[in-house]
């Protein structure tokens, strides 16, 4: 059953499998098994039914939409996609796939990035005829649109040096909805899998993998009404069960930093569980120290005009990245201690960010009450200024448009540290799995019949994740997989 206390639990423990020779009868019985009915699991579900076989998706819920149902809905897209083209813009899965190779460091996954990309533009395809809307509208903002427009960007495209090393295009795809568009995209692809005939049963919490004598995964076992059940899989299971941001133990062990972000952007289902069953069936689990950090510094956008600087009053990037790169780089790399300095044309409050407020006549009186070094932000202004009065940024090449001296006092700062200001985070780790969807082991061989996909596999962008991409590689691959589980 489940641990009654998560922070209880013990770190580097995996979900011990079942044996197939322990199992005295199966409760029910499937050519496929999907553990989870987020967007990856109705992918899945959807995919493997329409290839021809039996689907039994488990859901530790009372219904169906995980993490997917609490987000913005926004998928990541591209290499010419319908939408892409209806607003007026050109892609080719090339700028696609060197854009996500170069902002996914250090060691990028290309093969599934390219099997990403190729099959995008069908993809998107593919979810417009399960019935999900996408309106033609361009939404310039780099951001959430508070409308119905259907495409925007998302990632750091325009930034340097990503719009020098691939032809920028904006990929961020949202379902035509007004704000929060993740409920509605799950109501379209949950409406589906009962279509498809697809059972559905609730309220099941699975708790291991049951392996035959040769390793072979041939079911789940799980918890019911606080009853053991055991349910067999003929062709394969796919985990689609989410990350594990919730599962302090977890976090703790692989990625500590995170823990400093005061928003998670999960459920309770983000436990950790689905991995801890495929690491318990022979699968491996890598990347697990990275996460999705977002800092909404902006809007409003006039904020980019200022400097972000470290605790040693140093700038450390150019301050037009998207929102998730700015997070990232400012809680992994500068310890979650950063200020954003600005003058009294550019200064505005951030509208989500929070973060504490400091001010003063000069950038002296403003030094000393942030307490950095003597003299230390005064030379970081004037290099800056000296060549903003050009419209020029040497050091970060930050866009021309948010280039301008800070000249005009009173001089402010946002103290947007890890403990003053609202970061978002989520895991990006999880079991290693190919193009086919398929787990590996530490070894790189399949582990036979396991598949999966969603926050449960490691995600093609660990680190330098572009918003979207994680629904996007969650309904992709979990297509792959259930199409291939269905065949296996």
């Amino acid at each position: 059953m489940a641990d009654a206390d998560p922070s209880a639990r013990t770190p580097g423990r995996t979900s011990e499998p079942r044996r197939l020779r322990d199992v005295p009868a199966w409760e029910a019985e499937a050519d496929v098994i999907v553990v989870g009915l987020g967007a990856a699991g109705a992918c899945a579900a959807i995919e493997a039914a329409n290839t021809g076989a039996s689907v039994l998706v488990l859901e530790r819920a009372s219904g169906g939409g995980g993490t997917t149902a609490v987000s913005d809905g926004m998928m990541y897209f591209g290499g010419g996609t319908a939408l892409q083209r209806a607003c007026g813009f050109e892609d080719s899965v090339e700028d696609m796939v060197g854009y996500l190779l170069a902002s996914s460091g250090p060691e990028p996954d290309e093969e599934r990035i390219r099997t990403y990309c190729e099959e995008s533009a069908a993809h998107f395809d593919w979810l417009v005829e399960q019935g999900v809307p996408f309106k033609a509208e361009f939404y310039p903002e780099r951001m959430l649109s508070p409308g119905e427009e259907g495409l925007t960007y998302s990632g750091n495209e325009l930034v340097h040096p990503f719009r020098d090393l691939a032809k920028p295009a904006p990929r961020a795809h949202m379902p035509q909805k007004e704000g929060q568009a993740g409920a509605f995209l799950m109501q379209k692809l949950i409406a589906r899998v009962e279509s498809a005939g697809v059972e559905i049963r609730t309220d099941s919490l699975c708790e291991s993998l049951v392996l035959d004598d040769g390793g072979r995964v041939a079911g789940v076992h799980a918890v019911v009404a606080g009853e053991a059940r055991d349910y067999r899989a003929r062709h394969g299971v796919i985990l689609c069960a989410g990350g594990f941001i919730n599962d302090r133990a977890m976090v703790k062990q692989y990625a500590p930093e995170l823990r400093r972000a005061r928003f998670k952007a999960a459920t309770e289902g983000d436990d950790g569980r689905g991995i801890r069953m495929g690491i318990g069936a022979g699968g491996a689990a890598i990347r697990m120290h990275m996460g999705s950090v977002t800092l909404p510094f902006y809007p409003p956008k006039s904020l980019m005009r200022g400097i972000f600087v470290n605790r040693s009053a140093q700038r450390f990037m150019p301050e037009d990245v998207y929102q998730g790169r700015a997070g990232e780089i400012a809680l992994l790399k500068q310890d979650g201690r950063v200020w954003l300095v600005l003058d009294d044309e550019c200064f505005e409050r951030p509208v989500f960010a929070g973060g504490e407020i400091h001010a003063g006549e000069t950038l002296a009186e403003l030094e000393q009450e942030i307490g950095f070094p003597a003299g230390a932000l005064q030379s970081t202004v004037a290099l800056y200024n000296e060549h903003a009065a050009r419209g020029e940024d040497p050091v970060f090449h930050k866009s021309a448009e948010y280039v301008k001296p800070l000249v005009t006092p009173p001089f402010g700062a946002i103290d947007l540290s890890w403990d003053k200001a609202i970061y978002a985070a989520f895991t990006l780790g999880g079991l290693a799995t190919n193009v086919r969807a398929e787990v590996l082991d530490a070894d790189g061989a399949v582990v036979p019949g396991l598949y999966a996909a969603g926050r449960t596999a490691a995600s093609i962008s660990s680190p330098g994740y572009s918003s979207g991409t994680s629904i996007g590689e969650a309904t992709l691959f979990g297509r792959i997989a259930g199409r291939n589980a269905a065949r296996a």
